[in-house]
């Protein structure tokens, strides 16, 4: 293979990108299961809270198969996709830590995701990284 072709090979799921999206792939599995699950059987309890882990758990989705794929456009999906997980997951575990009531039951992102390790925090921090650092080698 000749240095002309190797960017061009160099996709998101090569080296650390295969972490990342078994990763992203377990917590989209865990939170879609968990929010589903908590959703049809405790609406009542914290609607806020389940559809919180079933929506982040549809964001991790998308941003495995963006990180799974090649190409330009699965690259900005899973860019955007794991800057929404950062916002959400900032936005939430600062609300769950000033306003406790506003989540009668954790989601995924409640305080900062420490009810998983704060991987939920770290995960879209990696994502990030690894896609601009995967840009900047295809553009060198």
């Amino acid at each position: 293979m000749s240095d002309a072709t190797a960017p061009a090979d160099r996709t998101l799921r090569t080296g650390p990108g295969r972490l990342l999206v078994a990763v992203y792939g377990v917590f989209a599995l865990a939170a879609t299961a968990r929010g589903g699950y908590q959703l049809a059987t405790r609406f009542d309890e914290a609607p806020l809270a389940y559809g919180l882990s079933l929506f982040a758990g549809i964001v991790y989705f998308v941003a495995a198969v963006g990180l799974a794929r090649a190409g330009r456009t699965s690259r900005g999906v899973a860019f955007v996709s794991c800057a929404v997980e950062l916002v959400g997951v900032l936005t939430v575990g600062v609300t769950s830590l000033l306003a406790p009531g506003a989540f009668p039951d954790d989601t995924v992102w409640s305080t900062f995701g420490s009810g998983y390790l704060f991987v939920p925090l770290v995960l879209p921090v990696l994502g990030l990284w690894w896609i601009l650092s995967v840009h900047r080698s295809d553009h060198r």
